[in-house]
């Protein structure tokens, strides 16, 4: 499964308007530069998350964007949704009971991938601006480490063949 360029770049701008806003406006030219994302699309991505009232604008000079709520009440999940992005898993429509296969049955890990979805957005519903604007995103496996730190897991010696006397 991947996330296409809308549902990250809407996280990234939206990550960014949190870290910058201090309570001004963020002009999008701003998180544009910053981000490396162009202006236009952005514009795109941000009517969008207007529409749902995540983000919200001011007009004039001086003017540009502040968040829609407070960062720890706006969940990723909404940033992404907001933007059209589905998340899920499987090439199936989320709740038709025909499947994706020629002869619209369903395949045989449709039940696998239907669930990775569910996780997915269960995760993504649980992290909220705030804990990625504040590094508070790690996963339940703990802190994470460089690989050059990750060391492979002894292998044990085969034993040792007798060899008989003749």
């Amino acid at each position: 499964m991947r996330l296409s360029t809308k549902g990250r770049y809407a996280v990234m701008a939206m990550v960014d308007l949190a870290r910058h806003t201090d309570g001004h406006p963020v002009a999008l030219a701003d998180i544009a530069d910053r981000q490396e994302i162009s202006l236009s699309y952005l514009e795109q991505l941000f009517a969008k998350l207007r529409k749902a009232a995540l983000v919200r604008s001011v007009r004039g000079p001086g003017g540009g964007y502040l968040l829609g709520h407070p960062s720890d009440q706006l969940r990723i999940a909404d940033i992404i949704l907001a933007v059209d992005e589905p998340i899920r898993a499987t090439r199936c429509t989320p709740g038709s009971p025909e499947g994706c296969n020629k002869n619209r049955s369903r395949c045989l890990t449709h039940d696998l991938w239907e669930e990775l979805g569910n996780q997915i957005h269960l995760y993504l519903s649980s992290v909220t601006l705030a804990g990625v604007v504040d590094n508070r995103v790690l996963g339940s496996s703990g802190v994470i480490r460089p690989a050059a730190e990750v060391k492979p897991a002894p292998v044990a010696a085969p034993a040792a063949a007798t060899v008989a006397a003749e």
